[in-house]
């Protein structure tokens, strides 16, 4: 952060905000798999994109890739398992998919 001066603050001080914050991001780990069995097939070209490529070949420099979600299922929902509680040097776990 400091390399690119986005603050000036020491290591120290960026260090106690961190302790002091209550989100912790780096306490949580997803464990959200592929269920779909032609998920690599599916992801395959979508990832290419991302990579500047189609259909093995790459974009051209002027080319860009759009993505867009409609997000059409952003309606609450019950998780398929209970949030587990936070464990000592641990961080909570909390299932990432839905019933539907």
């Amino acid at each position: 952060m400091i390399e690119r001066g986005v603050t000036a603050a020491s290591a120290a001080t960026i260090a106690r905000w961190l302790a002091e914050d209550s989100l912790r991001p780096w306490q949580h780990r997803s464990w959200v798999f592929p269920t779909d069995p032609a998920f690599l097939e599916k992801a395959g070209p979508v990832l290419d994109l991302y990579q500047g490529r189609w259909e093995g070949k790459l974009l051209h420099p002027g080319d860009f890739v759009i993505c867009a979600d409609e997000k059409p299922s952003i309606q609450a929902r019950r998780r398929r398992a209970r949030t587990r509680p936070a464990r000592a040097g641990g961080g909570q776990r909390v299932e990432h998919e839905y019933e539907r």
